[in-house]
Formats: structure tokens, C-alpha cells, sequence
């Protein structure tokens, strides 16, 4: 494997995450909560490469990690050669090299299908649904920009965690091996093993629908204006999104002509730019 991607032109540097053996491969939070308990370098593809394979025989290796890298920035030549068939060629692949890494439970923003090239991995996944099960961690202070599960699968504390119980009850696990993929769907959370000395892995993100603004802008909102209320104002404001949000009775609008929806009619770019501009205006307050 190593010779076939060393053979090929090489481009950008790549991240690459590095970590001692004490943390036996598991990528997680610092026990301060504060940071990750790994480090990242930027690195040529050929040296992370390298590395790798001088410690493939380790009994306790380094933890090594080359992340999400853009193959038509690091390998042209292997994103031209090997391509996706099911996908439309704007969605980028990118690579992902490593030794026995263990990436904690998590959830991406983004549709996924994940190929494994080299070695195998297992994926445990959770539906979003079981987020209460799962004990995230803190939201503001991430090793990869989203939360991570609190519970180390492979040996839960169910003292601590007790409802990881119910999440293990709806979990789904799929081992792949090289030529195996595996749809990720948008907002599942997944926890992923790398179980060989070198693993390969080449994924497809994608956007199934594209919002004006990042939907975690209205969670940090919601957070500073209706968490803190009495249960029975949040009551009436879970209602509100229920029904012009999430849109549980149907089309909340379907009763007013277009002309008459006002800031709730469709999001055009000009609707856009008076609602941003009213929340900057509040924000500023």
C-alpha cells in the first residue's frame, strides 16, 4: 500500500496527529477537558508515510494519524485513478492514514461514505436520537470541531454513565475490510476503530441541503435566550419551533398568501440579508 501511494506524485502537506503510546491509540480530550491528548503537524505525505512504516512492528507505537486529507491536493494522481461512481465529481475525497487509532464517538454535520482501502476498521453507529445516552463532552472545546461521547465504548462506566446502556442497545457495528464502504448519514454518530498496524481509508463528504448560516448559530442563540427561561415560557417557545420550524402540523404558512408570510416567508437572499441584519442588530444590544 505504502508503495503504491509513495509512487505517486505527491502535493500539499498534510495534517498529521501525533500522540505517545500511553494513550494507546485512543484520540480523545485531555483529562483537563481543555484540549486533545494529541498534538498536530504538518507533514509531507511521503515522511507521515515513512514514519508509519517504522513503526508498523512496534508491540506500543506512536500514535499516527494523517486526517482528512484533500486527495487532489496531496495525491492528483490517485483521486484521477480511483473514483466514486455513486457520487457527482464536485464532492472531494480525502484520505486518511494511520496506525491502530481509535476516533471516539462523534457526529458530523455532513453525509459520509467511508471506503476502506487498507486494513480494517469498525464503526459503531448511533443515531442522533440517542444523544442523551451518549454524554457528550463540552461543545466549545474540541479536538475535531464537534462534541465528543464521554464513554469509552470499548470499557463503559455504567456507574457514571448509566443510560450508555440504552445508547449499546441501538448501536450497529459494521467491521470493513479493503474494497468495504459504509453510509454515514447526516448527524449519526459513529465511533471508528482502526484495528490494523496500517490503515487507509478514503471517505466523501457532502452537503444534502446547504442553510444560509450554520444551524449551530441558532443553538448558540437558543442557549443565551430561551435555556435559562421558566419551563413553561421554553414550553410555549417549543411549540413556536414546532410549529415554524420543524413544521409538525404541516406548512405553518400554507394559510397566508406568499406576499402576506413576512420574515417567515422563503428564505431569499434578500430575506436573508434583513434577517441577519435584525439578529446583529439584537446581538449588538
Amino acid at each position: 500500500m505504502c508503495d503504491y501511494l509513495l509512487g505517486m506524485r505527491q502535493g500539499n502537506v498534510v495534517s498529521l496527529a501525533t500522540a505517545p503510546p500511553a494513550i494507546k491509540g485512543r484520540l480523545f480530550y485531555r483529562e483537563d477537558l481543555q484540549g486533545p491528548n494529541f498534538e498536530r503537524h504538518s507533514t509531507a505525505l511521503a515522511s507521515g508515510l515513512q514514519t508509519l512504516l517504522a513503526h508498523v512492528d512496534d508491540p506500543e507505537p506512536p500514535t499516527l494519524y494523517m486526517e482528512a486529507a484533500r486527495l487532489a491536493e496531496c495525491l492528483p494522481d490517485f483521486a484521477a485513478s480511483n473514483r466514486l461512481e455513486l457520487l457527482d465529481d464536485s464532492i472531494a475525497p480525502r484520505i486518511w492514514i494511520g496506525n491502530a487509532v481509535t476516533v471516539q464517538t462523534h457526529y458530523d454535520f455532513l453525509s459520509n461514505i467511508a471506503c476502506v482501502v487498507a486494513g480494517r476498521r469498525r464503526f459503531t453507529l448511533f443515531p442522533p436520537e440517542q444523544l442523551p445516552n451518549l454524554y457528550p463532552g463540552p461543545p466549545d472545546m474540541t479536538p475535531a470541531g464537534v462534541p465528543l461521547s464521554m464513554v469509552q465504548l470499548e470499557n463503559p462506566d455504567f456507574r457514571r454513565y448509566p443510560r450508555f446502556k440504552e445508547a449499546l442497545e441501538a448501536a450497529r457495528v459494521a467491521e470493513l475490510e479493503p474494497g468495504d464502504a459504509l453510509f454515514i448519514p447526516y448527524g449519526w454518530w459513529h465511533h471508528v476503530q482502526s484495528l490494523a498496524p496500517l490503515n487507509v481509508l478514503v471517505n466523501y463528504w457532502w452537503f444534502s441541503s446547504r442553510p444560509a448560516t450554520s444551524p449551530l448559530d441558532c443553538l448558540l442563540h437558543g442557549l443565551i435566550t430561551l435555556r435559562d427561561m421558566q419551563p413553561d415560557e421554553r414550553a410555549v417557545w417549543r411549540n413556536l419551533f414546532d410549529y415554524y420550524i420543524f413544521q409538525t402540523s404541516g406548512d405553518p404558512l400554507a394559510h397566508l398568501a406568499p406576499n402576506f408570510r413576512g420574515v417567515m416567508g422563503s428564505n431569499t437572499p434578500e430575506q436573508f440579508k434583513k434577517i441577519k441584519a435584525a439578529l446583529a442588530r439584537s446581538l449588538a444590544q
